[in-house]
């Protein structure tokens, strides 16, 4: 899952980032308004954490323009602004949650999986489509006789954003963006490596092949 965090501050901007790539978060660091949108007009992101005190262009007046364009991606503010003006307007404007600084990251994590699951209508931190279930918190998938399996880092964030459109079918470049963030080194079989460490921990059944085109999980029945 690739996250947008847009934060001026390098010492919050540093912490916030190593957090979410410990979290198995691909994470793309700007750190002014200007930048983030310019940046979210070529690239998909699943999650946008905005501060709102940003150099070049404000963080509402950057929230107002990404809603504006008609952009849906969930979005989650972060800052030291405490009154109940900006906080309205935050809200109003389109932000799905406000969480003000300083905050503990362990609370950061349980915002950002809640507005994930509120956009993705799922009550639960756990994706299932029958056949494999992920836990978000702990990392673990569960299938047919493969109970609480841990997963690395990058087989967790492949295997989320399969489970996240299941029936979808994401091709190495999809499974690569959603994986790989900003100076991450890619491998040329890294998709395939991960995938093939998926089946023999859980079972070849779990991940399908499609000829030509990349890889799916089925659609939930």
């Amino acid at each position: 899952m690739r996250i947008l965090l847009v934060e001026d501050d390098p010492m919050i901007g540093d912490a916030i980032q190593g957090a979410l790539n410990d979290a198995s978060y691909a994470t793309d660091w700007v750190k002014n308004g200007l930048t983030a949108l310019a940046t979210l007009e070529t690239q998909h992101y699943d999650l946008v954490l905005l501060d709102l005190g940003l150099p070049g262009k404000d963080g509402l007046d950057v929230l107002d323009n990404i809603r504006g364009r008609n952009n849906p991606v969930p979005l989650l503010i972060i800052t030291a602004r405490d009154n109940l003006d900006d906080r309205l307007r935050g809200l109003d404007g389109g932000a799905d949650d406000y969480l003000l600084k300083p905050f503990n990251m362990a609370e950061l994590l349980a915002r950002m999986r809640a507005v994930l699951r509120r956009k993705g209508g799922s009550a639960l931190s756990v994706l299932d489509n029958g056949v494999v279930s992920l836990d978000l918190i702990y990392k673990q998938a569960t299938t047919a006789g493969y109970r609480d399996v841990q997963l690395s880092s990058r087989e967790f964030a492949l295997l989320q954003a399969l489970l996240i459109r299941p029936g979808a079918i994401l091709s190495r470049s999809d499974l690569e963006d959603r994986i790989y963030g900003w100076g991450n080194e890619v491998e040329s079989n890294a998709v395939e490596f991960l995938i093939h460490a998926l089946r023999r921990k859980l079972g070849n059944h779990v991940i399908k092949n499609v000829r030509g085109m990349g890889w799916m999980v089925s659609k939930s029945v």
